[in-house]
């Protein structure tokens, strides 16, 4: 299947904060995640970064990709996101 839009899920290194997406360019909605400059009012940017890509699914349709994201922003969907991926949290000590 070829890719045309992503969900995806980026953690904040420096906070832990976990923030879920849908696009239809991964890499360059990454990018702008971790870009202050793109816009300051959004989450990512008002929240430390920098933030990185711990998941993504690919998906043919924009609107399948919005209702995996909008489970995935559901409590189902965080607790499957923390069995899968990991708890949202302040990052550990070494």
């Amino acid at each position: 299947m070829l890719a045309a839009f992503w969900v995806y899920v980026l953690i904040s290194e420096t906070t832990g904060k976990r923030y879920v997406g849908q696009t239809d360019d991964l890499e360059r909605r990454v990018a702008e995640h971790n870009d202050p400059a793109h816009n300051p009012r959004k989450f990512t940017t008002r929240n430390s970064g920098p933030w990185v890509l711990i998941h993504s699914e690919s998906f043919p349709t924009r609107a399948l990709a919005m209702q995996r994201e909008k489970w995935l922003k559901s409590g189902v969907g965080r607790e499957w996101l923390d069995r899968s991926v990991g708890r949202a949290g302040p990052p550990r000590a070494d």
